[in-house]
């Protein structure tokens, strides 16, 4: 064996044997409460200041107005606010599924959890709508089996609330039982499908509505339940929503 090339290859060796260590071997973090106590670094608010104050232009921007304030704790089986949200969704959605289906949607059904705000009286704002709807939450329609229809009228039955609904007409007995139910005022059949409009957290079975994962099928919509909010308002200059017959209970 050539001795030159021999101790070049023990040198490498050497060298190769005598470099620092790179690996990792551990890691250390801790925690950075994000408040008003943390220094402002003048360059980064200088910097955000202008889109700051531009996208708070835009959502203080009046879009219509509200003739008293309205909250979703403002009744018992239906209130003010939800029949409002869930008329928007009917009025705003069903032009886009028929342009797409050539069907309309039949009937409307929110939770009444997602209402996360009141409307306040006096101007309405984008802000307003962000308030009322922080979620990213998109509109789908589901085609409901009438079985499956069944199960939704009894969930409303059972649960009581006043979960938003719109084109559905329920009447409980002073027991409880569904009496009369209805879209578009005419009694359901249970025989039929219908094009339920919802949202996509409800489709997935959320608060418990496991009665839409047997849709025959889902559209998915591509449309915010916000953007529908201020799309209404865009072209709404007051809203005056009430609670009506939409959802009652007989008292005899």
């Amino acid at each position: 064996m050539n001795f030159k090339n021999l101790f070049l290859v023990l040198g490498l060796l050497l060298a190769m044997s005598c470099k620092t260590p790179t690996d990792v071997y551990k890691i250390e973090g801790k925690n950075i409460n994000i408040n008003d106590s943390l220094p402002t670094i003048t360059s980064i608010e200088n910097f955000i200041k202008p889109y700051r104050e531009n996208i708070n232009k835009d959502l203080d921007s009046v879009l219509a107005y509200s003739v008293d304030t309205y909250s979703k704790a403002d009744g018992y089986l239906n209130t003010a606010i939800g029949n409002l949200m869930a008329d928007v969704i009917y009025d705003e959605a069903d032009p886009i599924f028929f342009k797409r289906t050539g069907e309309h949607i039949d009937f409307v059904l929110m939770n009444h959890g997602g209402i996360r705000s009141i409307i306040s009286k006096g101007p309405i704002s984008k802000r307003t709508a962000f308030e009322l709807m922080p979620f990213e939450n998109s509109i789908v329609v589901s085609k409901l089996p009438g079985a499956n229809v069944k199960e939704l009228l009894d969930y409303l039955a059972r649960a009581k609330r006043a979960h938003p609904i719109s084109k559905l007409k329920i009447v409980l007995d002073k027991d409880g039982q569904v009496i009369e139910s209805l879209v578009h005022e005419i009694p359901i059949d249970f025989n039929k499908t219908y094009y339920v409009a919802t949202n996509d957290y409800l489709i997935n079975g959320g608060d418990g509505m496991d009665f839409f994962k047997d849709s025959e099928d889902i559209f998915v919509l591509d449309y915010k339940i916000r953007n529908a909010l201020i799309d209404y308002f865009m072209k709404t200059d007051t809203i005056n929503p009430v609670a009506d017959d939409r959802f009652i209970q007989l008292k005899e």
